[in-house]
């Protein structure tokens, strides 16, 4: 999957870390899926405008 980063956060230490829109990684929905080390997780966007990350 290829997303472009929306914008770059840094911080005291320089360090640059990638920044999406959680509005992107759902494609227009409200839920996106996420893998890690062979594991899904779910990342939801509330009414509320929250985020909610399961596994």
């Amino acid at each position: 999957m290829n997303f472009e980063h929306a914008a770059t956060t840094t911080t005291a230490a320089t360090e640059v870390f990638p920044t999406y829109h959680a509005e992107e990684l759902a494609r227009g929905g409200n839920q996106a899926r996420i893998l890690l080390n062979g594991q899904i997780y779910s990342l939801r966007i509330t009414r509320a405008g929250k985020l909610i990350l399961t596994k």
